[in-house]
Protein backbone atom coordinates (compact mmCIF):
# COMPACT_ATOMS: atom_id res chain seq x y z
CA UNK A 1 0.00 0.00 0.00
CA UNK A 2 1.75 2.83 -1.20
CA UNK A 3 1.83 6.08 1.16
CA UNK A 4 -0.66 9.12 0.75
CA UNK A 5 1.23 11.99 -1.36
CA UNK A 6 1.66 15.16 0.97
CA UNK A 7 -0.53 18.03 -1.23
CA UNK A 8 2.50 20.49 -2.82
CA UNK A 9 2.12 24.04 -1.39
CA UNK A 10 1.49 26.73 -3.15
CA UNK A 11 5.27 28.17 -4.21
CA UNK A 12 3.16 31.57 -5.18
CA UNK A 13 3.69 34.16 -2.20
CA UNK A 14 0.23 34.77 -0.38
CA UNK A 15 -1.21 37.85 0.96
CA UNK A 16 -2.05 38.11 4.58
CA UNK A 17 -3.61 40.51 6.95
CA UNK A 18 -2.65 40.04 10.22
CA UNK A 19 -5.09 40.73 13.10
CA UNK A 20 -3.33 39.67 16.06
CA UNK A 21 -0.44 37.36 17.81
CA UNK A 22 -0.52 34.29 19.12
CA UNK A 23 1.16 33.38 22.62
CA UNK A 24 3.89 32.05 20.50
CA UNK A 25 4.38 34.97 18.91
CA UNK A 26 3.18 35.09 15.25
CA UNK A 27 0.85 36.45 13.56
CA UNK A 28 -2.88 35.14 12.81
CA UNK A 29 -5.17 35.98 9.72
CA UNK A 30 -7.65 33.61 7.96
CA UNK A 31 -8.23 33.14 4.72
CA UNK A 32 -11.03 33.70 2.55
CA UNK A 33 -12.72 30.69 3.96
CA UNK A 34 -11.57 31.61 7.51
CA UNK A 35 -8.86 29.31 7.77
CA UNK A 36 -6.31 30.35 10.29
CA UNK A 37 -3.07 30.98 9.29
CA UNK A 38 0.03 31.63 11.68
CA UNK A 39 2.13 34.16 10.30
CA UNK A 40 5.61 34.23 11.09
CA UNK A 41 7.63 37.44 11.43
CA UNK A 42 4.15 39.62 11.30
CA UNK A 43 2.47 42.25 13.69
CA UNK A 44 -1.13 42.52 14.40
CA UNK A 45 -2.68 45.19 11.58
CA UNK A 46 0.14 44.84 9.16
CA UNK A 47 -0.45 43.35 5.29
CA UNK A 48 2.09 40.98 4.31
CA UNK A 49 3.61 38.57 1.39
CA UNK A 50 3.93 35.26 2.96
CA UNK A 51 5.22 32.50 1.83
CA UNK A 52 3.94 28.80 3.14
CA UNK A 53 6.03 26.58 4.69
CA UNK A 54 3.14 23.79 6.01
CA UNK A 55 -0.16 23.08 6.39
CA UNK A 56 -2.49 21.45 8.49
CA UNK A 57 -6.03 20.48 8.44
CA UNK A 58 -7.10 23.67 10.88
CA UNK A 59 -4.50 26.08 10.04
CA UNK A 60 -1.49 26.95 7.65
CA UNK A 61 1.59 28.10 8.60
CA UNK A 62 3.45 31.09 6.67
CA UNK A 63 6.76 33.19 6.99
CA UNK A 64 6.62 36.81 6.21
CA UNK A 65 8.56 37.87 2.93
CA UNK A 66 7.46 41.19 2.27
CA UNK A 67 5.74 43.69 4.83
CA UNK A 68 3.24 45.62 2.47
CA UNK A 69 1.70 47.50 5.39
CA UNK A 70 3.69 48.23 8.46
CA UNK A 71 2.87 48.36 11.84
CA UNK A 72 4.25 51.40 14.32
CA UNK A 73 5.65 48.64 16.56
CA UNK A 74 7.75 46.83 13.82
CA UNK A 75 11.49 47.48 14.84
CA UNK A 76 14.58 46.87 12.60
CA UNK A 77 16.05 43.34 14.27
CA UNK A 78 19.17 44.01 16.28
CA UNK A 79 20.61 40.49 15.08
CA UNK A 80 20.84 40.30 11.55
CA UNK A 81 19.90 36.64 11.57
CA UNK A 82 17.14 37.18 13.35
CA UNK A 83 14.45 36.22 10.23
CA UNK A 84 15.83 32.56 10.53
CA UNK A 85 17.36 31.99 14.02
CA UNK A 86 14.72 30.53 16.38
CA UNK A 87 17.24 31.76 19.13
CA UNK A 88 14.71 34.71 19.49
CA UNK A 89 11.19 35.06 17.57
CA UNK A 90 10.06 38.89 18.76
CA UNK A 91 12.95 40.50 17.50
CA UNK A 92 11.19 42.98 14.50
CA UNK A 93 8.78 43.63 17.96
CA UNK A 94 9.82 47.18 19.81
CA UNK A 95 10.74 46.54 23.42
CA UNK A 96 7.44 48.47 24.45
CA UNK A 97 5.24 46.27 22.30
CA UNK A 98 7.29 42.97 23.63
CA UNK A 99 6.16 43.62 26.66
CA UNK A 100 2.53 44.36 26.74
CA UNK A 101 2.39 41.13 24.76
CA UNK A 102 3.95 39.41 27.70
CA UNK A 103 1.24 41.11 30.06
CA UNK A 104 -1.35 40.24 27.82
CA UNK A 105 -0.53 37.28 27.45
CA UNK A 106 -0.57 36.59 31.63
CA UNK A 107 -3.55 38.20 31.70
CA UNK A 108 -5.37 36.25 29.28
CA UNK A 109 -4.21 32.52 30.43
CA UNK A 110 -5.13 34.20 34.31
CA UNK A 111 -9.18 34.25 32.53
CA UNK A 112 -8.90 31.18 30.80
CA UNK A 113 -7.50 28.87 33.05
CA UNK A 114 -8.03 30.42 35.91
CA UNK A 115 -10.92 31.99 36.05
CA UNK A 116 -9.15 35.36 38.43
CA UNK A 117 -7.44 37.96 38.17
CA UNK A 118 -5.18 39.92 41.18
CA UNK A 119 -6.19 42.53 42.83
CA UNK A 120 -3.38 45.07 41.87
CA UNK A 121 -1.64 44.56 38.25
CA UNK A 122 2.31 45.67 38.73
CA UNK A 123 4.23 47.54 36.65
CA UNK A 124 6.04 45.12 34.18
CA UNK A 125 9.77 44.65 35.29
CA UNK A 126 11.94 45.89 32.27
CA UNK A 127 15.22 44.45 31.57
CA UNK A 128 17.57 46.93 32.08
CA UNK A 129 19.78 45.13 29.13
CA UNK A 130 17.99 44.00 26.31
CA UNK A 131 21.27 42.58 24.55
CA UNK A 132 23.90 40.57 26.03
CA UNK A 133 21.98 39.66 29.06
CA UNK A 134 21.75 35.61 28.36
CA UNK A 135 23.99 34.06 30.36
CA UNK A 136 22.99 30.28 30.01
CA UNK A 137 22.29 28.67 26.64
CA UNK A 138 23.25 25.11 24.93
CA UNK A 139 24.50 25.94 21.53
CA UNK A 140 24.43 23.24 18.52
CA UNK A 141 27.18 21.84 16.64
CA UNK A 142 27.01 20.21 13.07
CA UNK A 143 29.69 20.14 10.02
CA UNK A 144 28.37 20.04 7.27
CA UNK A 145 30.23 18.25 4.83
CA UNK A 146 28.63 19.98 1.35
CA UNK A 147 29.55 23.26 2.59
CA UNK A 148 32.83 21.63 4.50
CA UNK A 149 32.23 23.92 7.42
CA UNK A 150 31.17 23.96 11.08
CA UNK A 151 27.74 25.61 11.85
CA UNK A 152 27.62 26.62 15.77
CA UNK A 153 24.43 28.29 17.05
CA UNK A 154 20.83 27.93 17.85
CA UNK A 155 18.03 25.79 15.45
CA UNK A 156 16.16 27.71 12.61
CA UNK A 157 12.89 28.38 13.26
CA UNK A 158 10.54 25.54 13.09
CA UNK A 159 13.01 22.89 11.85
CA UNK A 160 16.07 21.09 13.25
CA UNK A 161 19.32 22.70 10.87
CA UNK A 162 21.35 25.09 12.47
CA UNK A 163 21.25 28.68 11.93
CA UNK A 164 24.89 29.63 9.85
CA UNK A 165 25.59 32.66 12.27
CA UNK A 166 29.27 33.87 13.47
CA UNK A 167 27.68 36.22 16.08
CA UNK A 168 24.45 36.46 18.87
CA UNK A 169 23.47 40.09 20.22
CA UNK A 170 21.23 38.24 22.73
CA UNK A 171 24.10 36.21 24.50
CA UNK A 172 26.85 37.39 27.10
CA UNK A 173 29.07 39.22 24.87
CA UNK A 174 31.49 36.94 26.36
CA UNK A 175 30.62 34.20 24.24
CA UNK A 176 28.24 35.90 21.95
CA UNK A 177 31.24 37.25 20.06
CA UNK A 178 33.29 34.78 19.60
CA UNK A 179 30.54 32.40 17.77
CA UNK A 180 33.67 32.30 14.60
CA UNK A 181 36.53 32.03 16.60
CA UNK A 182 34.62 28.64 18.00
CA UNK A 183 33.80 27.74 14.92
CA UNK A 184 37.09 27.98 13.72
CA UNK A 185 38.31 25.96 16.68
CA UNK A 186 36.03 22.93 16.02
CA UNK A 187 37.03 22.86 12.04
CA UNK A 188 40.28 22.59 13.01
CA UNK A 189 39.90 20.13 15.65
CA UNK A 190 40.66 16.20 14.78
CA UNK A 191 37.32 16.07 16.23
CA UNK A 192 35.58 18.44 14.13
CA UNK A 193 32.63 16.00 13.60
CA UNK A 194 32.16 14.31 16.84
CA UNK A 195 31.01 17.30 19.51
CA UNK A 196 27.06 17.90 18.70
CA UNK A 197 26.93 21.18 21.36
CA UNK A 198 28.63 23.50 23.51
CA UNK A 199 27.35 24.04 27.22
CA UNK A 200 27.78 28.29 28.18
CA UNK A 201 27.68 29.44 31.09
CA UNK A 202 28.74 32.89 32.56
CA UNK A 203 28.95 34.00 36.44
CA UNK A 204 29.65 37.83 37.07
CA UNK A 205 33.65 37.52 37.06
CA UNK A 206 34.36 34.50 34.71
CA UNK A 207 32.45 32.18 31.19
CA UNK A 208 32.71 28.55 30.88
CA UNK A 209 32.58 26.48 27.99
CA UNK A 210 31.40 22.80 27.84
CA UNK A 211 32.01 20.70 25.07
CA UNK A 212 30.44 17.40 24.71
CA UNK A 213 32.98 15.12 23.12
CA UNK A 214 31.75 12.25 21.88
CA UNK A 215 35.07 10.18 21.33
CA UNK A 216 38.48 10.40 23.89
CA UNK A 217 39.70 13.60 22.36
CA UNK A 218 43.25 13.56 20.76
CA UNK A 219 46.31 15.75 22.83
CA UNK A 220 46.06 17.48 20.18
CA UNK A 221 42.77 18.56 20.34
CA UNK A 222 43.07 19.13 24.19
CA UNK A 223 45.59 21.39 23.74
CA UNK A 224 43.74 23.55 21.39
CA UNK A 225 41.14 24.10 23.47
CA UNK A 226 42.98 25.04 25.96
CA UNK A 227 45.07 27.40 23.80
CA UNK A 228 40.99 28.86 22.99
CA UNK A 229 40.29 29.01 26.87
CA UNK A 230 43.44 31.07 27.21
CA UNK A 231 42.96 33.14 24.07
CA UNK A 232 39.77 34.32 25.09
CA UNK A 233 39.86 34.12 29.25
CA UNK A 234 37.44 30.92 29.43
CA UNK A 235 37.04 28.11 31.82
CA UNK A 236 36.84 24.92 29.36
CA UNK A 237 35.16 21.63 30.38
CA UNK A 238 34.48 18.54 28.16
CA UNK A 239 31.83 16.60 29.13
CA UNK A 240 32.55 12.71 27.41
CA UNK A 241 29.25 11.15 29.00
CA UNK A 242 26.44 12.12 31.26
CA UNK A 243 26.43 15.01 32.83
CA UNK A 244 27.91 13.91 36.18
CA UNK A 245 31.31 13.69 33.98
CA UNK A 246 31.66 17.27 33.21
CA UNK A 247 35.19 17.84 34.24
CA UNK A 248 37.72 21.35 33.73
CA UNK A 249 40.28 21.14 31.69
CA UNK A 250 41.40 25.00 31.68
CA UNK A 251 41.97 26.50 33.95
CA UNK A 252 43.78 23.36 36.45
CA UNK A 253 41.97 23.02 39.25
CA UNK A 254 42.61 20.98 42.39
CA UNK A 255 39.20 19.50 42.89
CA UNK A 256 35.87 19.25 41.71
CA UNK A 257 34.92 22.11 44.71
CA UNK A 258 37.13 24.49 42.91
CA UNK A 259 34.76 24.17 39.39
CA UNK A 260 32.95 27.28 40.18
CA UNK A 261 31.24 30.36 38.70
CA UNK A 262 29.87 32.73 40.74
CA UNK A 263 27.28 35.89 40.69
CA UNK A 264 26.85 38.20 43.42
CA UNK A 265 23.79 39.77 45.31
CA UNK A 266 25.17 42.60 46.46
CA UNK A 267 21.90 44.49 48.30
CA UNK A 268 21.85 41.35 50.04
CA UNK A 269 25.95 40.68 50.85
CA UNK A 270 25.68 37.42 48.77
CA UNK A 271 28.02 35.40 46.38
CA UNK A 272 26.46 32.69 45.35
CA UNK A 273 28.60 29.81 43.47
CA UNK A 274 27.66 27.50 40.78
CA UNK A 275 28.92 24.79 38.29
CA UNK A 276 28.51 25.31 34.91
CA UNK A 277 25.63 22.68 34.31
CA UNK A 278 23.52 24.07 37.23
CA UNK A 279 20.14 25.81 36.63
CA UNK A 280 20.28 29.75 37.16
CA UNK A 281 18.51 32.37 35.94
CA UNK A 282 19.80 33.79 32.55
CA UNK A 283 19.30 37.17 32.94
CA UNK A 284 21.58 38.41 36.07
CA UNK A 285 19.61 42.43 36.18
CA UNK A 286 16.22 40.65 36.51
CA UNK A 287 17.25 37.74 38.56
CA UNK A 288 18.55 40.69 41.49
CA UNK A 289 15.44 42.59 40.64
CA UNK A 290 13.10 39.38 40.99
CA UNK A 291 14.57 38.53 44.04
CA UNK A 292 14.79 41.93 45.81
CA UNK A 293 10.86 41.68 44.54
CA UNK A 294 10.00 38.27 46.19
CA UNK A 295 11.78 38.80 49.21
CA UNK A 296 9.82 42.54 50.19
CA UNK A 297 6.48 40.73 49.14
CA UNK A 298 6.62 37.93 51.55
CA UNK A 299 8.00 40.61 54.30
CA UNK A 300 10.03 37.66 56.54
CA UNK A 301 9.81 38.59 60.22
CA UNK A 302 12.69 37.41 62.44
CA UNK A 303 10.73 34.91 64.48
CA UNK A 304 8.94 33.26 61.42
CA UNK A 305 10.11 30.06 59.31
CA UNK A 306 9.99 30.15 55.85
CA UNK A 307 9.38 27.66 52.77
CA UNK A 308 11.26 27.80 49.73
CA UNK A 309 10.21 25.18 46.98
CA UNK A 310 12.23 24.09 44.14
CA UNK A 311 15.16 26.15 45.93
CA UNK A 312 18.01 25.61 43.60
CA UNK A 313 21.26 26.56 44.53
CA UNK A 314 19.53 28.56 47.22
CA UNK A 315 18.88 31.69 44.53
CA UNK A 316 16.18 32.64 46.72
CA UNK A 317 16.36 30.68 49.88
CA UNK A 318 19.67 32.76 51.12
CA UNK A 319 18.53 36.71 50.75
CA UNK A 320 15.44 35.43 52.72
CA UNK A 321 18.02 33.87 55.33
CA UNK A 322 19.11 37.27 55.49
CA UNK A 323 16.22 38.77 56.42
CA UNK A 324 16.28 36.42 59.51
CA UNK A 325 13.44 33.96 60.95
CA UNK A 326 14.37 30.39 59.93
CA UNK A 327 14.05 29.15 56.18
CA UNK A 328 13.66 25.49 54.16
CA UNK A 329 15.07 25.12 51.08
CA UNK A 330 13.77 21.70 49.30
CA UNK A 331 15.05 20.70 45.96
CA UNK A 332 14.05 17.99 43.96
CA UNK A 333 18.20 17.33 42.51
CA UNK A 334 20.41 16.19 45.19
CA UNK A 335 23.32 18.21 43.49
CA UNK A 336 21.58 21.42 43.62
CA UNK A 337 20.76 20.37 47.27
CA UNK A 338 24.78 20.03 47.92
CA UNK A 339 25.02 23.39 46.18
CA UNK A 340 22.59 25.17 48.58
CA UNK A 341 24.42 23.84 50.95
CA UNK A 342 27.97 24.90 49.67
CA UNK A 343 26.30 28.61 49.04
CA UNK A 344 25.30 28.92 53.23
CA UNK A 345 28.79 27.83 54.60
CA UNK A 346 30.39 30.44 52.01
CA UNK A 347 28.10 33.56 53.44
CA UNK A 348 28.05 32.10 57.16
CA UNK A 349 24.31 32.03 57.02
CA UNK A 350 23.27 28.91 60.02
CA UNK A 351 19.70 30.12 60.30
CA UNK A 352 19.21 28.07 56.58
CA UNK A 353 18.74 24.09 55.72
CA UNK A 354 18.36 22.54 52.42
CA UNK A 355 16.83 19.25 51.87
CA UNK A 356 16.23 17.11 49.07
CA UNK A 357 12.77 15.55 48.58
CA UNK A 358 10.28 14.30 45.77
CA UNK A 359 8.02 17.60 44.98
CA UNK A 360 5.12 15.77 43.01
CA UNK A 361 3.37 14.66 46.18
CA UNK A 362 2.42 15.59 49.38
CA UNK A 363 5.42 16.30 51.87
CA UNK A 364 3.59 17.72 54.89
CA UNK A 365 4.65 14.35 56.92
CA UNK A 366 8.22 15.12 56.14
CA UNK A 367 10.65 16.35 59.19
CA UNK A 368 11.61 19.03 58.54
CA UNK A 369 7.85 20.00 57.28
CA UNK A 370 5.90 19.35 60.60
CA UNK A 371 6.52 22.56 62.14
CA UNK A 372 4.62 24.01 59.70
CA UNK A 373 5.32 27.56 57.74
CA UNK A 374 4.74 31.07 57.81
CA UNK A 375 5.70 31.99 54.39
CA UNK A 376 6.27 29.94 51.28
CA UNK A 377 8.12 31.12 47.91
CA UNK A 378 7.51 28.45 45.33
CA UNK A 379 9.80 28.74 41.77
CA UNK A 380 8.49 25.26 39.86
CA UNK A 381 9.51 24.22 36.50
CA UNK A 382 7.22 24.77 33.90
CA UNK A 383 4.94 22.01 34.63
CA UNK A 384 3.97 23.85 37.59
CA UNK A 385 3.03 22.65 40.77
CA UNK A 386 -0.95 21.65 40.93
CA UNK A 387 -0.86 18.73 43.24
CA UNK A 388 1.72 20.73 45.73
CA UNK A 389 -0.68 23.51 45.79
CA UNK A 390 -3.50 21.56 47.15
CA UNK A 391 -0.99 20.76 49.92
CA UNK A 392 0.21 23.83 50.51
CA UNK A 393 -2.37 25.80 52.74
CA UNK A 394 -1.96 23.06 55.58
CA UNK A 395 0.70 25.14 56.98
CA UNK A 396 -1.44 28.11 57.28
CA UNK A 397 1.52 30.31 55.50
CA UNK A 398 0.08 34.16 55.51
CA UNK A 399 1.34 34.65 52.55
CA UNK A 400 2.92 32.46 49.08
CA UNK A 401 5.09 34.57 46.36
CA UNK A 402 4.64 32.23 43.21
CA UNK A 403 7.40 32.54 40.16
CA UNK A 404 6.31 30.92 37.24
CA UNK A 405 8.24 30.41 34.09
CA UNK A 406 4.51 29.75 32.84
CA UNK A 407 1.71 31.45 32.64
CA UNK A 408 -0.81 28.58 31.69
CA UNK A 409 0.51 26.68 34.82
CA UNK A 410 0.45 30.01 37.28
CA UNK A 411 -2.70 30.64 36.17
CA UNK A 412 -4.11 26.87 36.93
CA UNK A 413 -2.22 26.64 40.06
CA UNK A 414 -3.72 30.10 41.24
CA UNK A 415 -7.10 28.51 40.89
CA UNK A 416 -6.05 26.20 42.80
CA UNK A 417 -4.49 28.28 45.65
CA UNK A 418 -7.83 30.55 45.50
CA UNK A 419 -10.04 28.06 46.22
CA UNK A 420 -8.47 27.14 48.66
CA UNK A 421 -8.55 30.47 51.03
CA UNK A 422 -6.33 33.13 49.11
CA UNK A 423 -6.57 35.86 47.43
CA UNK A 424 -4.28 36.54 44.26
CA UNK A 425 -3.40 39.76 45.74
CA UNK A 426 -0.69 40.94 43.00
CA UNK A 427 0.78 39.57 39.79
CA UNK A 428 3.28 40.82 37.04
CA UNK A 429 5.09 40.01 34.08
CA UNK A 430 9.37 39.87 34.17
CA UNK A 431 11.40 40.52 31.09
CA UNK A 432 13.69 37.85 31.74
CA UNK A 433 14.00 36.49 28.03
CA UNK A 434 13.58 39.82 26.24
CA UNK A 435 12.98 39.27 22.33
CA UNK A 436 11.45 35.96 23.10
CA UNK A 437 7.62 35.06 24.14
CA UNK A 438 8.82 33.23 27.00
CA UNK A 439 6.83 34.90 30.04
CA UNK A 440 8.30 34.84 33.40
CA UNK A 441 5.68 35.94 36.17
CA UNK A 442 5.42 37.04 39.55
CA UNK A 443 2.51 36.74 42.14
CA UNK A 444 1.52 37.15 45.70
CA UNK A 445 -1.09 35.33 47.22
CA UNK A 446 -2.45 36.12 50.52
CA UNK A 447 -4.57 34.07 53.10
CA UNK A 448 -8.04 35.32 53.34
CA UNK A 449 -7.91 36.12 57.13
CA UNK A 450 -4.96 38.03 56.62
Amino acid sequence: MSKRRRKALPKEPLRCHIETLSHDGRGIARTDEGKTQFVDGALPGETVMAKMVGTRSRFDELRTLEVLESSAERQQPPCEFADLCGGCSLQHMGPDAQIRFKEQTLREHFAHFGGIEPEEWIAPMRSPDALGYRRKARLGVRFVKARDSVLVGFREKRNSFLTDIDRCVVLDPRIGERIEPLRELLYGMDAYDRIPQVEVACGDDSAAMVFRNMDELSSGDREKLVAFGQAHDLHIYLQPKGPDTVHRIWPASAGRDEERLSYRMESHNLVMQFHPMDFTQVNAGINRDMVARAVDWLDVQPDERVLDLFCGLGNFTLPLARRGGQVVGVEGDDAMVVRGRENARLNDLDNVDFFGADLHGDFTGQSWAREGFDKILIDPPRSGAEEICKYLTAFGAGRIVYVSCNPATLARDAGVMVRNGYRLVRAGVMDMFPHTTHVESIALFVRDDH
